[in-house]
């Protein structure tokens, strides 16, 4: 395995603290409980509104934005631009308290904006450093690590959440971020000479517009080929699903089946390693089963899970629940990149991976409206929770109907989908 890959994979390590502890688990919880309060849904809303709102930026700018990075050749710039955007905006958490919703709310958006946006060029250099053949494991691997990162930043939280010390939390974060996310900065492919030109006398802005109509022109020539359309309209709403859990989840277990910080930390750490498990061991599947059936398994068990978390009543029933959905919810992730990965030209990775960011980060703006929408509507979580499922119903139906992601890995001197 080379250095590129390494540290490629070590900025999952590393952005993955941020995932778990902000997005997912400790955060989450503080800002709807703590600053807002929660206890007839508006902290729900507040920060379902926090996520819609970054994750709208995010979609409308990452098109745009990965036209200009392969345009204008800046792609790793802005990738240590969006980084240190979110970074210090985490940083800025230690200074919110009770009362705080506005300022919580604007440092959640720039936070958010920032790791969201930098995933965008993050996701584009798989292309580059690995072959076809090797990409469903090695985008795996990412997200395996990436769980390792969430494991460690966890055990970290949790010694200064036993300690009193929350608010200490938010700092820890943006420095295991900052750290190591360094090995990425120095060792990902460098952008190329003549990057604000394009190797032209033409100032930035003009490369810029120029990327912006070729990454209108890519998006229009994905949507007019009928498999990739299908796939994405596929993971617009899966994705939601997903989204919406990660979001949600700890909420959740919080405020509905009364969990504390440190049960909270505990089984988000039981989802991280079986998330783990789970992308590791799918990872050589991806390639050898392919993407296809790999997101079909993941969507059937999502879709039960999601049934069952409705009828939950005790926290070890959530427990076995969520450990469940630990072990398909890097599978599915892994694989859809994987997926998407087939219908890329060479030297579009940036463009192509805008539009799918802007299809990801888009479904991450109705599900967390509407579960938000939902709690506070009914003064309960669980008509919020079901909600979940038909994202994952509907996304199932529509992949299934998508041609492609066939196995990639060859056998024989053919590929598997050719042998058939």
């Amino acid at each position: 395995m080379n250095k590129k890959i390494i540290s490629w994979c070590l900025f999952d390590f590393a952005n993955s603290s941020y995932s778990a502890v902000i997005a997912a688990v400790i955060f989450p919880v503080y800002y709807a409980n703590v600053i807002v309060g929660n206890e007839t849904g508006l902290g729900d809303l507040w920060w379902g509104r926090a996520i819609a709102v970054s994750m709208a930026v995010v979609a409308i700018s990452s098109p745009f934005l990965g036209g200009i990075a392969d345009y204008a050749r800046i792609r790793k710039r802005l990738l240590i631009f969006y980084s240190i955007l979110c970074i210090l905006s985490v940083s800025l958490f230690y200074f919110l308290h009770k009362g705080m919703v506005i300022e919580g709310f604007i440092l959640i958006i720039l936070a958010n904006i920032g790791m969201e946006g930098g995933l965008v060029f993050y996701n584009s250099f798989l292309p580059e450093i690995t072959e076809t053949t090797h990409r469903g494991r090695v985008s795996a691997w990412g997200f395996g690590v990436g769980y390792a990162g969430s494991i460690v930043s966890l055990l970290l939280a949790m010694l200064l959440v036993n300690k009193g010390l929350v608010n200490i939390t938010w700092p820890m974060v943006a420095l295991f971020f900052g750290v190591f996310s360094i090995p990425a900065f120095l060792f990902l492919p460098k952008d190329k000479h003549g990057d604000f030109t394009n190797g032209t006398s033409s100032p930035l802005c003009s490369a810029a517009t120029d990327g912006l109509i070729y990454t209108w022109k890519t998006f229009k020539k994905i949507w007019t080929n009928r498999e990739q359309r299908k796939f994405l309209i596929a993971y617009l709403i899966y994705e939601d699903g997903v989204n919406t859990v990660i979001v949600f989840s700890s909420i959740f277990a919080a405020t509905t089946l009364l969990f504390r910080p440190e049960e909270l930390i505990g089984m988000y750490l039981i989802v991280q390693t079986t998330a783990l498990i789970g992308a590791f061991l799918m990872a050589r599947p991806i390639d050898y089963w392919g993407p296809k059936k790999v997101i079909i398994m993941s969507l059937v068990m999502w879709v039960t899970v999601s049934i069952a978390a409705f009828f939950v009543q005790t926290k070890m029933q959530f427990f076995i629940i969520a450990s469940i959905a630990g072990l398909g919810l890097g599978t599915i992730q892994a694989a859809s990149r994987a997926f998407y990965t087939q219908f890329i030209p060479a030297e579009e990775e940036s463009e192509y991976f805008g539009v799918y960011s802007f299809i990801g980060k888009s479904s991450a703006i109705l599900g967390p409206l509407v579960f938000g929408y939902l709690s506070s509507t009914f003064g309960s979580q669980r008509p919020a929770v079901l909600s979940v499922a038909l994202f994952f119903l509907a996304g199932l139906i529509i992949v299934k109907r998508v041609k492609g992601g066939m196995p990639n890995v060859e056998v024989s001197g053919k590929t598997i989908d050719e042998r058939i």
